[in-house]
Order: C-alpha cells, then sequence, then structure tokens
C-alpha cells in the first residue's frame, strides 16, 4: 500500500502526460512557454480569481506574495505555529517577524478568535493555512484583517480545488498561494506553486518579482527574484487537470469511508472535524489519537504507512523560537503529539481503508488497556 499512489495516477493519464510533455520537447521554450499562460488561464478560471499566477513553489509563492505587499524588517505576519515550515520561513526570509496563533483543536487551522489580541502596530497581513485540504475561517479572518487594515494571504498548498460557503480556495482573500508539489492533490514531477489575486495591481507587481523585478527585459522596476514554474512542470499540471474533477470525486469516496468507519469509534480515534459549510480536498486524511508511535509501529509491521504532519510546531523548531518567545500556543502543542496521516488519495480502495481502519483501531484498543495500567 502507497502513502500517496502517484504511480496509478501517472497510468491514469499517461497519454495525457506524456503528450504534454512532448509538445514542450517539440517547440523547445522550457521558461515561460506557451503552457505556461495556458496553466495560468485554465488555474484563474478554476478559482474564479481575475489572475493568477504560477511561480517555482509553493514557498515562492509566499515569498512573492510578501514581496509584493512590501513586508520587510521590522514588519510582523500573524500565521499558525502547526504547519509547515515554508509558511513562517517566507516571512522571516524578508526579515520580519513571525508571530504565532493558536489552532482549534477541532480542525487543526488557525482560530480566528484568537488572532486580534497578537496585533500590534507592526502588524501588516495574516497568513491562515488551509491545513489538510480543508479552508481555514476565511470569513472571520477577513473580517479581523480588514478592521486593522491588514492583508490576508491565504496559505492554499494543500487545499486547491477546495471550497468554502460557495467559493473556492485560492479566490477566499487578497492573495492566495498554492504548490504543486507532486504530493498535493493537483501536483507536477517536480516543484511548482501560484500565486491568486483580483488586484490588478498586486497582480503586476508578483508577475514583475517573480522575473527578477522586470517590467520588460532587462527593465527592473523593483527587486525580484527567479521564481518561474518551468513549462514542462506547466505541462505536467495542465494534463493532471484533465482528472482532476474526477480525483476529488475519489478522494471524497475515501474520506465518506473513513468516517464511516472511524467516526464515533470506542478506542479512541478522532478524525479531524471537516465543517459543514466547506469542502476538503483530503490532502491528508489526519486522525488524533493517544499512543502514536506504538500506533505506527503497529500498523507499519502490516506495511501501512502513515506520516507526521506536523511533529513539532513551528514555535518549537529551533531555528524559530527566538521570534516569537510568548508564543502559548497548547493546543499546537497537544495534538503535535497526537495527529496521524494515514493512507489517502483517488486510487485508494474501501478495501484497503478497511484494512487500514480495522488494523488502526485494534491496535487503539490494545493501547488503551496498556496505557491505563501505566497509570496505576
Amino acid at each position: 500500500m502507497e502513502f500517496i499512489d502517484l504511480k496509478s495516477q501517472y497510468q491514469a493519464s499517461r497519454e495525457l502526460i506524456n503528450g504534454r510533455i512532448q509538445a514542450v520537447l517539440d517547440h523547445g521554450q522550457y521558461i515561460m512557454g506557451p503552457e505556461v499562460g495556458a496553466l495560468e488561464a485554465r488555474l484563474a478560471e478554476y478559482t474564479g480569481a481575475r489572475h493568477c499566477i504560477t511561480v517555482a513553489s509553493g514557498t515562492e509563492a509566499l515569498l512573492v506574495a510578501l514581496m509584493a505587499l512590501g513586508v520587510g524588517r521590522g514588519d510582523e505576519v500573524i500565521t499558525t505555529p502547526f504547519t509547515f515550515i515554508a509558511t513562517a520561513e517566507a516571512i522571516v526570509l524578508l526579515g520580519a517577524t513571525a508571530v504565532f496563533v493558536d489552532i482549534d483543536p477541532l480542525t487543526c487551522n488557525i482560530d480566528p478568535a484568537l488572532i486580534e489580541e497578537k496585533i500590534t502596530p507592526r502588524t501588516r497581513a495574516v497568513i491562515p493555512v488551509s491545513l489538510y485540504g480543508q479552508p481555514a475561517d476565511m470569513d472571520e479572518i477577513n473580517a479581523v484583517a480588514e478592521r486593522h487594515g491588514l492583508a490576508v494571504i491565504e496559505d492554499a498548498a494543500q487545499s486547491f480545488g477546495a471550497s468554502y460557503r460557495g467559493r473556492q480556495s485560492c479566490n477566499l482573500s487578497g492573495i492566495a498561494c498554492t504548490s504543486f508539489f507532486p504530493s498535493k492533490p493537483l501536483g507536477c514531477y517536480g516543484d511548482g506553486g501560484a500565486l491568486f489575486t483580483s488586484d490588478d495591481e498586486l497582480a503586476r507587481a508578483m508577475r514583475e518579482i517573480r522575473v527578477h523585478g522586470q517590467s520588460r527585459r532587462y527593465v527592473h522596476t523593483r527587486i525580484g527574484v527567479g521564481g518561474r514554474m518551468d513549462t514542462l512542470q506547466c505541462a505536467v499540471v495542465l494534463a493532471k487537470l484533465e482528472l482532476f474533477d474526477w480525483e476529488l470525486q475519489q478522494r471524497q469516496r475515501a474520506a465518506a469511508t473513513y468516517d464511516a468507519l472511524l467516526l464515533g469509534n470506542q478506542a479512541g480515534v478522532r478524525p479531524i472535524l471537516r465543517r459543514e459549510d466547506r469542502t476538503s480536498v483530503y490532502a491528508q486524511y489526519t486522525v488524533v489519537l493517544e499512543q502514536r508511535a506504538q500506533l505506527q509501529a503497529a500498523l507499519a509491521a502490516t506495511k501501512i504507512p502513515t506520516a507526521v504532519h506536523y511533529p513539532v510546531p513551528i514555535h518549537r523548531q529551533p531555528a524559530y523560537a527566538h521570534l516569537d518567545p510568548a508564543a502559548s500556543c497548547p493546543v499546537s502543542d497537544a495534538l503535535a503529539g497526537k495527529v496521524m496521516s494515514l493512507p489517502m488519495g483517488p486510487y485508494l480502495s474501501d478495501a484497503e481503508i478497511r484494512t487500514v481502519c480495522a488494523t488502526l483501531l485494534h491496535a487503539a484498543r490494545e493501547a488503551a488497556p496498556a496505557a491505563a495500567a501505566l497509570s496505576v
């Protein structure tokens, strides 16, 4: 069993992918070739945003977004500590300070009720992360940001294709960023990412920043980066878009099977909550449990792979702990030791899911009496 079955995905789209790649090899425009503009148009249409700007990675997307907003030394950006390191990494690379706000224990997304108390005169932006494929509470976050004149950047690296109150992730705030890392629901075969906005000026700034700040060839009107997504990777994503809606349906089917087998169990395994007013693309299917190491070992013994997203919150990472020494994120601290992601993807069968759940629940029941005995 694969944790993420990229091999089966390739086989399902083999002719589409190979044809797209061959077209790039034939025309030879490996940087900013026609597939780049074609992909940007398709993605903008998909989300409803006016502009899409492809870049080299999801991390690069975050960096370019912050640069377009003019974030730099002395500024603060509020975000969650319960995410991949890139969210905070982009902030500190520009000399700004990442300020951490704790998460909702049911969804693992940033808790909007805790944001306002962390705002200071130096705060410039908020970056909520749509973790595990489910959009954060964007309306509440946008409302807080608007009251204080702050920008909002949705980190949608895991949620492209999800919806929130009838709108698409990546079109829920002033700027959004996503990733096409191979393991994402919509991924390429290297690295890539994209920015989304309906603000014409921000779009122009981000397009210039990704090509070294050029407004036209060899005219550099702003500081930029070499942040282009190459044509071959755009071609792969264009090909994968053909089956993307079907794959999302299959992810929903897989998640529904997991839910049917795990919700309400008596073994102490709690799936992450999906709220009713939004969908998830289930970039990961994650559960909260005790005795994680023991349960991971039990699953590994039957060749069932698992992963942890994420074992150490960013405010506890050695390179970042000094940024917000007053950070108090007890929910993030607790859940970092309890979350575990199970195999997930459109090519995972219901039979495989039943095997995963039966093995997990049996191991959890076995672990519970042992833990109780140790506590006596």
